[in-house]
């Protein structure tokens, strides 16, 4: 069973206003290479949250990918959308709540420094071609995005499995054809000797 993978984005940015603290970033960028342990390169390609976006996953705001959600897109406090850069993230929180007062010195400190999302590949291509393979996120289902003091890589062995099972289709593929290519040159040398006779 495929588990969900996070990756991480950009720094957020907070502004207090009134009551509400607004935070609002990227949790993924769009067409950037990230290194993977040296293990493979991953890309998010523009449109991998069209369909989630869509179908409404149901998103929590987190704090390192756990705890009680600051908010949520379900509730209409939490609004994500795609755009030319990538997956943007808005959200007002409640500047009441005691878990957001412990959140903002952090976010101004810097302490948590990141924005980062979890997802499970729903569409993913490989190209093993190069030194080091590259896989793209085409689609995904979105489970949570966060702010984080450390961008997670805990994807990497699910990623490393989709490799491997990229690489066992393809040689199935490349060996079914390689077979199919004897069969029919098989076939055409008997074709031949007939002839000749």
């Amino acid at each position: 069973m495929t588990k969900r993978e996070v990756r991480a984005g950009l720094a957020p940015e907070i502004r207090a206003d009134g009551d509400g603290v607004h935070v609002e970033g990227y949790a993924a960028v769009f067409g950037q290479r990230a290194n993977i342990f040296d293990m493979f390169e991953e890309v998010i390609e523009p449109g991998a949250f069209t369909e989630a976006l869509r179908r409404g996953d149901d998103v929590e705001f987190l704090v390192n990918h756990g705890g009680l959600p600051l908010a949520r897109t379900v509730s209409g406090t939490l609004n994500l959308s795609e755009d030319d850069r990538g997956l943007a993230v808005a959200s007002d929180l409640d500047g009441s709540d005691p878990d957001v007062q412990m959140l903002v010195p952090k976010l101004r400190r810097g302490d948590l420094s990141k924005m980062s999302f979890a997802f499970l590949a729903e569409r993913e291509e490989w190209d093993d071609t190069g030194d080091m393979p590259i896989r793209r996120i085409v689609q995904v289902r979105l489970y949570d995005v966060a702010v984080v003091n450390r961008p997670a890589y805990a994807g990497t062995e699910i990623g490393l499995r989709s490799l491997e099972e990229f690489r066992a289709r393809h040689s199935r593929q490349h060996n079914f054809a390689a077979a199919e290519s004897r069969v029919a040159r098989r076939m055409r040398m008997n074709l031949r000797m007939r002839g000749a006779r």
